[in-house]
């Protein structure tokens, strides 16, 4: 589980890592960030994952035989425009020229078909839950009840939203943000651009993978960016990090 590995590999370097100056997770890995940022406990945060989770796959028997596309070649809000007759929704936005479309997959082919006409290059993913969409709104209201049942508290380091890549600390955003955006889009591009005005030089994924640390990279060269999968011990992470924080 994502969650579960970011929180671990957090766990595990935060004594020797300075304290964050934000913190910032993509799509369920902003749910990670709130734990990070010590809103959550480890425990709370893997069972709000589940719960939202099952949330959706709810949604997926409200709104059976959905897809989700990625997109290169159009500004995702020329992308968007396309697609939005045959009832795709931007999921997430990557960059300038990229991002992720929702929908059901009974309109994808026509989707497809739209945004290859404008020149665009188009892959489906192996995902079946169009996530960042409208069709996750049933989930929105029970997740917000869940947070707000959890054992919540303010941040203690600022976390970037994923819909509006503004600074959140306070329990309440929490509650308010992070059901929106199971059904609204993610606007990463706008989070990695967050960091950058907010003066970050240093940026580790903790997470598995290094996507966005690639992202990070191509976007604002003048970072640092790593992912703890670009090493091969715990002790290259803390090397680097001494090397580039002290």
């Amino acid at each position: 589980m994502i969650v579960a590995a970011a929180l671990v590999m957090w766990e595990a370097l935060r004594s020797c890592a300075p304290q964050p100056a934000l913190v910032a997770g993509y799509s369920i890995g902003e749910l990670a960030a709130w734990g990070v940022a010590g809103a959550l406990t480890p425990f709370e945060t893997v069972r709000l994952a589940q719960t939202r989770a099952e949330l959706m796959d709810q949604s997926l028997a409200t709104h059976p035989g959905q897809a989700l596309l990625a997109v290169t070649g159009p500004h995702p809000s020329r992308t968007a425009a396309l697609v939005a007759a045959c009832g795709f929704h931007a999921a997430i936005a990557t960059g300038e020229d990229s991002c992720i479309i929702g929908g059901l997959q009974s309109s994808a082919s026509e989707a497809t078909a739209l945004l290859a006409a404008a020149g665009a290059r188009v892959t489906a993913l192996p995902v079946e839950i169009a996530s960042h969409t409208p069709l996750m709104a049933c989930a929105q209201a029970p997740f917000a009840d869940a947070l707000r049942a959890a054992s919540l508290h303010d941040a203690q380091t600022p976390v970037l939203s994923g819909i509006s890549a503004a600074r959140l600390e306070r329990r309440e955003q929490a509650i308010e943000h992070l059901p929106r955006q199971l059904c609204e889009t993610i606007v990463w591009d706008e989070c990695m651009d967050a960091c950058a005005e907010a003066g970050i030089t240093v940026a580790l994924e903790l997470g598995p993978g290094a996507a966005l640390s690639r992202m990070m990279q191509a976007r604002h060269p003048g970072i640092a960016c790593r992912s703890v999968a670009d090493f091969r011990s715990l002790d290259g992470v803390r090397a680097w990090l001494r090397r580039h924080c002290e």
